[in-house]
């Protein structure tokens, strides 16, 4: 029996301040013999279930609570600092250093250990948590007395540390207000449930409250209790713990001046998880205080419910008769199925029976209804609801309700796969709708369950590989590119990052990388301790979950991450299962937004109404747009690969689209090619035994699904489709003892249906190997038909389609450039901006044929107030006639110098005139002619504004816009044009080099735009062509005082940025300007959703046109007595990257003489670029074309 149990404990839950995961807690009492232990984070309770389930199953005694914020000054609703501004230093270290000041009067707060005794006490517990967060935030989330004595019932109170309410008292020397403190908590508690707590981590402060504690608990009747604020698991990792508090933005400027390996911000390296017998030992003129922690374990004896759901009240309509939740479930299921189908089966009837019988029998009738409900009222409002996700797809209970639009009989899906009768746990349904009108559902869910009884949930946001050694780097001041360089030997295996330790102990280059350098193997060991701990919280994109009463009755809420008013759950998704709550995902979803649009424009457009959910799902022109690989905006389908393999496989139906859609991810990737050639009977379908024919027949052969694996089993062995589900559960998990008796009672069902053992086992194999691979049909089947809707609309409504998609997708500029080349594709056409036509959204022209007008509110600097004052002038008073008509007609308040300039570069004025720098000129003039025109409007005018100096300013306007300008260049124009589109649009500065672009097919950014980086083998790339214009050109000084380049390449398809170190550089700096047109090669790596280009090598582009027009001879005439001789260096590097066919020839003047040489072995290729390089260098009039 252990001597000592510690209770005063963080986990990494207390975001940024401890390092201890649950597992390392409840590891270390294990590994001591600590038959209890707590949990007591800081004003939160978000780790209280991973922590009781976790030491439920070590056999160790959960004791759940928390470390409360309570006001020192008013109320929990006082906000401000506390008055007394009293700073107590803490005292000195061992060393003798100062160890900073106790300012907890300033934060107007002190620290209290809650902790729960039982049920109730836990219930207590969560509610003072959840009031700290809704009533007393401010800074921190701060309860105060009164609360504290409704909700103390069950729960037994330390005093907490040297900030804790008694102790913080006696630091300052006030010892009166410490007793009279201590008597208040002894009041609310009682002698027998609070404690006058003591630490010791060799501070003197420490020192000093001990010193004054146990008379103080003598004097009133109180027992001391020992602890140690643990917030890492072994000494060494103080130096990781106190990295770990840095990573704080809050912290990242104390840093300086600094060494974090020495300095640490805790002044301490002993809040570690101690054994029994050092907390004996540091305490052992405290023994009372020692026993006090066996004696408050025994007291607290919490057990949480299990498998308990608490479903929210769903009330029955009176009109439907029913006088049970089952019984109008039952009701409506039925119902609902006759409405779905008009001649049902037999077959059908059963199905819905059964799954009713299941559902009832769980008792989830509530659930079902609930969802109903909100998804149908989502229907019924005009809101686009998805056709199915996830397994739920295979219930006909779910379609017969309209959760769903697939009916699973069809598709052969199972409902085993969605609700198992041999595992009870929660059903999981996940709802898309569309992302526009997400929160309009979840909003209609709190007027109908009540405001307090929904929310959304928190989600934990984590210190992954990569991030935390670039987060451990930067604290440690590491270089940006060591860091960078650092996390480029993190490898990924089909999108899987392994743990650090994982890849030192398997992966011999990145132990050997990490082992020649002694600093990075210290970033290394520090990162390994400090992975996957938590970093911050977030609330879950889609998460809500639905009480029968106030949330807080069932779980902790707390405040939401930049929020005033918005709570969620301190409990995460799986956490919330345990708790007994129902949790729904309200996901949106983009392509519904893209659906509602498309088919909205074609209701008016051509006065149909098109119901998606009754569309045939046989069309043929739809598959032969599937079959010719046009699925560009086509969910699921668009990315190149998966175009490509679309007009191989030649796909027929939504089984067709659904097999691809589950075997184009990594892994089952590779069997595509096989599927494809079994489906046109170029390789032969074969099996291992006949039987698995009835399974595998659709997939030819091939196990694509989950649901396969289970029907294999069922057919197989004999298993039940229950137990079939558990066994491919099972499966997942990769555990060889659990697989070998899967596989003996495999062998042993399949003998007994008759079966060769050797047969049976070969095919055990065989669905082991896929069983990881294998997808959920149901999914895949609905997301099929969600993919079938919208190609069916690109088929059929195309222009309403691509119109609805850019509206969509405008702030996604990869994205665009994707869409906007297959509007080119499909013969559409993208208008510039016109101020006279466009409207806010990307519209159709009715005016011509194929055209969609370019959304105004795309332009950036384009607000929508400016573009409705100008639609709003323009409909009530007519189109604009000039430009100085719109600039006198449109408020400059609204519509202002920005908003014009943005139009300007967009060629929103060039339906007036085509030289858009006469209006950049001349818009802040044009723009005085609204006040004048107000003012003459009210007949106002003065010494220094008359009607004459107003006609005056008008025709002076009217002169310089009449008159002959010269505009921007074409390359300028279009730089410009992209700066505000994003995009070019009116054309390309690739266009004239279109043709020898396509003959050296180069790399383009569209070929990894749309493709998840994992599906990209970057060792295999090595190096790539690549073609396109440079942009924001940047120019560096490494380390080592060289230049390097840093830009961004341009192509047809997208951007991506290049890199050239500095020897590169050097060799091609005079070609490395803005604008240049090159063709590069290099190396391709990864860089987010793109690639970065380490560049090699670099030369500009040429057209075929320019090289047939090339000079025989260039003169070049230098004067020897005025020409900077390094000048010649520029214009020999000019000369060896753009060879070509003219002679070179040089005339040199030197005084009176005169001579002139041709240079030998030099011939260069002449075009605009060459020829403004060679003005620079020499001057205009010394280059001379023969």
């Amino acid at each position: 029996m252990s001597k000592f149990i510690h209770l005063h404990n963080h986990s990494h839950y207390s975001l940024l301040d401890a390092i201890c995961t649950i597992e390392g807690l409840v590891g270390a009492a294990k590994e001591h013999n600590m038959p209890a232990l707590a949990l007591t984070d800081h004003g939160v309770m978000y780790g209280s279930m991973e922590f009781y389930n976790k030491a439920k199953k070590a056999g160790i005694k959960p004791i759940l609570g928390c470390e409360v914020y309570i006001v020192t000054k008013g109320s929990r609703f006082t906000k401000g600092k506390a008055d007394d501004n009293a700073d107590t230093m803490l005292g000195k270290d061992k060393s003798g250093k100062t160890i900073g000041k106790l300012s907890n009067r300033k934060s107007n707060y002190d620290h209290l250990v809650l902790l729960a005794k039982d049920y109730k006490g836990y219930q207590n517990l969560v509610k003072l948590c959840s009031i700290g967060h809704t009533e007393g935030f401010y800074y921190k989330p701060r309860i105060d007395t009164e609360v504290l004595r409704q909700y103390s019932e069950g729960l037994v109170c330390l005093s907490a540390c040297a900030g804790g309410v008694v102790s913080s008292h006696i630091a300052r020397g006030d010892l009166d207000e410490a007793k009279e403190t201590a008597i208040i908590y002894r009041d609310i508690f009682g002698n027998e449930d609070f404690y006058l707590e003591m630490q010791n981590h060799g501070m003197e402060i420490e020192a000093k409250i001990r010193k004054h504690v146990p008379a103080l608990a003598k004097e009133l009747g109180l027992k001391t209790i020992a602890t140690n604020d643990i917030h890492y698991i072994k000494y060494e990792h103080h130096i990781p713990h106190n990295l770990y508090l840095y990573i704080s933005t809050d912290l990242s400027k104390d840093k300086e001046g600094k060494n974090l390996e020495t300095d640490l911000r805790y002044e301490t390296d002993q809040v570690y998880f101690k054994s029994a017998e050092e907390m004996c030992k540091i305490f052992k003129d405290f023994p009372e205080a020692i026993q006090s922690t066996l004696e408050v374990a025994d007291k607290c004896n919490l057990e949480l419910p299990r498998n308990v759901y608490h479903m929210p009240n769903f009330p029955i309509p009176k009109e439907s008769g029913a006088a049970t939740l089952d019984e109008y479930f039952r009701q409506l299921s039925h119902e609902g199925l006759r409405e779905k189908i008009k001649n049902v089966t037999q077959t059908e009837i059963d199905r819905l029976d059964l799954e009713l019988d299941v559902i009832t029998s769980m008792k989830f009738s509530g659930y079902f209804l609930i969802v109903a409900d909100f998804v149908n009222h989502a229907k019924k409002s005009g809101i686009y609801v998805g056709p199915g996700r996830g397994s739920a797809a295979g219930s006909l209970v779910c379609y017969a309700l309209g959760i769903t639009n697939v009916n699973p009989i069809d598709y052969n899906l199972l409902f085993e796969r969605f609700l198992n009768p041999e595992r009870v746990s929660m059903p999981d349904i996940d709802i898309d709708f569309q992302d526009d009108k997400r929160d309009e559902v979840i909003e209609y869910s709190r007027q109908k369950y009540g405001v307090n009884s929904v929310s959304q949930i928190v989600t934990f946001n984590k210190l992954k590989t990569k991030a935390v050694l670039k987060d451990v780097g930067r604290v440690l001041n590491y270089p940006f590119d060591t860091i960078n360089e650092v996390t480029k030997h993190v490898p990924s295996v089909f999108g899987k990052i392994k743990s650090l330790t994982d890849c030192y102990n398997e992966i011999p280059d990145f132990k050997q990388y990490f082992d020649q350098a002694k600093e990075r193997k210290k970033l290394l060991d520090y990162a390994v301790v400090l992975e996957n701990l938590n970093k911050n919280v977030s609330m879950h994109a889609s998460g809500v979950v639905i009480a029968p009463s106030d949330i807080s009755d069932y779980v902790p809420i707390a405040k939401a991450p930049q929020s005033e008013n918005q709570y969620m759950t301190q409990y995460d998704m799986k956490m919330l299962e345990d708790a007994g709550l129902i949790k729904m995902d309200f996901l949106g979803l983009k392509e519904l937004k893209i659906l509602q649009q498309a088919v909205d424009l074609i209701e008016e457009r051509h006065k149909i109404k098109i119901d998606l959910d009754t569309l045939p799902l046989d069309d043929a022109k739809t598959y032969e747009l599937f079959a010719n690989g046009h699925t560009i905006g086509i969910f699921q389908f668009s990315k190149p690969k998966m175009r490509e393999y679309l007009a191989k496989l030649k796909p027929k139906n939504i089984n067709d689209l659904a097999a691809m859609n589950a075997l184009y991810r990594p892994g089952p990737m590779d069997l595509i090619p096989e599927f494809i050639d079994r489906k046109h009977g170029r390789k032969d379908v074969t099996y291992l035994h006949p039987d698995m024919e009835l399974v595998l027949n659709e997939t030819y052969g091939v196990i694509v699904y989950q649901e396969q694996v289970m029907q294999l089993v069922r057919v197989i062995a004999g298993y039940s489709l229950a137990k079939a589900d558990l066994v491919r559960r099972a499966m997942g998990k990769k555990d060889e003892k659990l697989m070998k008796e899967q596989e003996e009672e495999f062998i042993k069902g399949a003998a007994e249906k008759g079966y060769n053992k050797k047969v049976a086992k070969e095919i055990f194999k065989l669905i082991l190997k896929f069983a990881d691979y294998g997808f959920n049909k149901s999914h895949s089947v609905a997301y099929s038909v969600l993919a079938y809707y919208t190609a069916y609309l690109k088929t059929h409504y195309p222009l309403e389609f691509m119109t609805a998609q850019l509206n969509c997708r405008y702030e996604d500029m990869d994205e665009m450039v994707l869409l906007i080349n297959e509007c080119k594709r499909m013969k559409i056409t993208l208008s510039l901006p016109d101020i006279n036509v466009c409207y806010k959204a990307f519209t159709i022209n009715p005016e011509i044929e194929n055209q969609i007008l370019f959304g105004l509110t795309a332009i950036k600097n384009v607000g929508k107030t400016a573009v409705d004052n100008i639609i709003k002038e323009r409909l009530e008073h007519g189109k604009f006639e000039s430009f100085v008509d719109f600039a006198s007609r449109v408020d400059p308040r609204v519509v202002n110098k920005k908003t014009l300039e943005s139009l300007i570069y967009a060629g929103a004025f060039d339906c007036f005139d085509k030289v858009r720098k006469k209006f950049y000129d001349n818009y802040e003039a044009a723009m005085h002619r609204y006040s004048v025109k107000k003012n003459e409007s009210k007949g106002q005018s003065n010494l220094f504004d008359t009607g004459k100096k107003a006609a005056g300013i008008k025709d002076v306007i009217f002169s310089k816009l009449s008159a002959d300008y010269r505009d921007w260049s074409d390359r300028e124009k279009l730089s410009l044009e992209k700066s505000v589109l994003g995009l070019y649009v009116s054309a390309h500065p690739l266009s004239d080099y279109e043709n020898e672009i396509s003959k050296l097919n180069p790399f383009k950014f569209s070929d990894v735009a749309d493709v998840d980086s994992e599906e990209i083998d970057f060792k295999q790339l090595q190096r790539v062509r690549m073609c396109g214009i440079i942009t924001d050109m940047k120019v560096k000084m490494s380390k080592k005082g060289n230049r390097f380049a840093v830009f961004t390449l341009e192509d047809f398809t997208g951007q991506g940025e290049c890199v050239v170190f500095p020897k590169t550089y050097e060799q091609y700096r005079e070609i490395l300007v803005d604008d240049s047109i090159v063709t590069i090669i290099g190396k391709a790596e990864e860089n987010g959703n793109s690639i970065k280009l380490i560049v090699d090598e670099i030369k500009p582009l040429t057209k075929s046109a320019e090289s047939a027009k090339q000079p025989e001879k260039i003169l070049i005439k230098i004067d020897s007595n005025s020409f900077d001789a390094a000048k010649l260096f520029q214009a020999k590097t000019i000369f060896s990257a753009h060879e070509g066919e003219s002679i070179v020839e040089i005339h040199l003047k030197n005084g009176h003489k005169e001579s002139q040489m041709e240079l030998e072995n030099v011939r260069i290729h002449y075009d605009k670029y060459t020829e403004k390089v060679l003005t620079e260098i020499f001057g205009k009039d010394n280059i001379i074309l023969q």
